[in-house]
């Protein structure tokens, strides 16, 4: 079995960006607070309990007792969000959208990077109590985004018109998607056990916000897993103070603008708005925009003056809904938070985020990137095996992966570089000889040059072609191995659902185990699972 280690950074799936922060470059450092280490939490845990109230413990507490009611609770969970009322107890916060069916698998693997990280903490701090938390973007409304998962490469898709906070979305029209999923998924216990899941989250809840807690607490919940939405009045209500000031003063505008520049090298991967709320209600998810003295609502008539719209946010604090700009430090008021894990583009806008929190005086959170993974099965490793292939070839894009093979299987050398190196330094000598007469003769040297520099080029290019010829079978073998891997030629993790996996394992609940004793958060490699 390839034994290599293929690092984030050098997978070629992630930006500069994230590439700079995992290695702590001196440029970025001021863009966070600690650095995600097993000592660093210490600090992040002494810094979060002197300015973490003790009245929003109890209130996060109440309202999520409110939010379970619905739901079957294990004794773990339902102990865990006892602990939150107690001032040694903190979260580890994953945050994702309500993606149908859990969506692509890194959902799973954000989740179980968040329980194996309490896990770590609590070896570690046995003092304290560790708290895993998912975060459901209720409030988003990108439902494009989220009303599909890919399922033996098919799409299986939930069509509906929908307007406002996907969380309040009726789940009307399911029954035809889980009819759709039921067919596809055949017999044997794994199926069964899938067409139960779908049946019991999506087609007894009325709205996706509870059908996907009843999801994400079956998947979760012998491990303790605390779902949260924050679409939730008590728990907007402590963040009136926040809101009413990005309301007078637009404080989240100016502090992200100022901190924009620091990253003009890398791609900025959220601008933001002057007033960073949005005015919802069930059918409505509009920007506020201040226009002349008056806080108008996007593509309605709706419009109020500064007294208006803060006396409509003391009154119906559940109207007000933060945007990506705004939605972490919702998150870090109401939780007892001291790392946040997220994706890489995740991290790339939380990175802008620093000084917003250093204005609003709420402590910023440690930033994780979660754990990537690449599953293969028994058979393919042995391909890989007799492929010769190691983990680090097949990450490379399919062209380079195919030349470097090309040229390892070839008995010849597909490298012009000595004949390239002879030929400029015969051209060495003519420039010599030009350096002696008119200067028009220079110009004729070096378009000679060129030339045959070129020519040798193509000659390459077509003894590389020739040489695919001759290894065609074993190349192709290679490509459809490494296009098992990377369906379409990117991260696994990016297009599968763990469902694909149901026929690989004898039950699925040994699949998660299997994932969770091979997730190791604060690691910095692609984590490779044999089925």
């Amino acid at each position: 079995m390839p034994n290599d280690c293929v690092t984030y950074q050098n997978s070629g799936y992630f930006s500069k960006l994230i590439v700079d922060y995992l290695d702590q470059k001196a440029e970025l450092k001021t863009l966070y607070n600690r650095f995600p280490t097993i000592e660093n939490f210490q600090l992040q845990i002494e810094e979060k309990n002197k300015n973490f109230p003790i009245e929003n413990r109890k209130v996060l507490a109440q309202v999520l007792q409110n939010q379970y009611q619905t739901i079957e609770i294990s004794e773990i969970t339902s102990a865990n969000i006892e602990l939150l009322k107690k001032s040694n107890t903190f979260t580890i916060t994953t945050g994702h959208q309500l993606n149908l069916f859990t969506g692509p698998l890194y959902f799973i693997y954000k989740i179980i990077s968040v329980i194996n990280l309490t896990k770590e903490l609590k070896n570690t701090y046995p003092q304290y109590n560790f708290v895993p938390v998912y975060w459901m973007a209720t409030e988003d409304h990108d439902f494009d985004e989220i009303n599909f998962f890919s399922f033996k490469n098919k799409k299986i898709q939930w069509k509906k018109e929908s307007k406002g906070p996907v969380g309040r979305l009726n789940t009307a029209g399911l029954e035809a998607v889980f009819e759709q999923f039921s067919n596809e998924l055949g017999l044997g216990n794994n199926a069964n056990y899938l067409r139960e899941l779908f049946e019991k989250s999506y087609l007894k809840y009325d709205n996706l916000a509870d059908a996907t807690r009843c999801l994400a607490n079956d998947l979760f919940k012998k491990e303790g897993l605390v779902i949260i939405d924050g679409d939730d009045s008590e728990l907007k209500k402590l963040f009136i103070p926040y809101a009413k000031n990005e309301l007078s003063y637009q404080t989240s505008f100016k502090k992200v603008n100022e901190t924009i520049p620091l990253l003009e090298k890398y791609n900025i991967q959220v601008n933001p708005r002057e007033i960073n709320l949005f005015y919802i209600q069930d059918n409505l998810r509009e920007r506020i925009i201040l226009e002349n003295g008056n806080y108008k609502i996007n593509n309605t008539s709706l419009s109020f003056s500064e007294s208006e719209i803060l006396t409509e946010l003391e009154n119906n604090p559940k109207n007000f809904s933060p945007n990506v700009i705004l939605r972490p430090l919702y998150q870090e008021v109401i939780l007892p938070n001291l790392c946040y894990i997220g994706g890489g583009g995740e991290l790339a806008y939380w990175l802008e985020l620093k000084s917003n929190f250093e204005a609003n005086q709420i402590t910023f959170p440690i930033l994780l990137l979660r754990n990537s993974v690449l599953i293969a099965t028994k058979k393919q490793v042995e391909k890989m095996e007799k492929l010769k292939l190691k983990w680090a070839d097949v990450f490379k894009t399919q062209q380079t992966l195919v030349q470097e093979k090309t040229k390892a299987l070839s008995e010849l050398t597909i490298d012009f570089k000595e004949q390239k190196e002879f030929l400029i330094n015969q051209f060495k000598t003519l420039y010599d000889i030009a350096n002696q007469t008119d200067k028009s003769f220079i110009g004729a040297v070096k378009a000679q040059e060129a030339k045959q520099l070129k020519g040798l080029d193509n000659l390459e290019k077509k003894l590389l072609k020739a040489e695919k010829r001759i290894h065609a079978e074993k190349l192709e073998r290679i490509i459809q191995l490494q296009n098992e891997l990377f369906p379409n030629q990117t991260l696994q993790e990016r297009k599968l659902n763990f469902a694909d996996f149901y026929n690989e394992i004898n039950n699925l609940e040994a699949f998660f185990l299997l994932l969770s004793t091979h997730l190791q958060p604060l690691t910095q490699n692609f984590t490779t699972v044999i089925l």
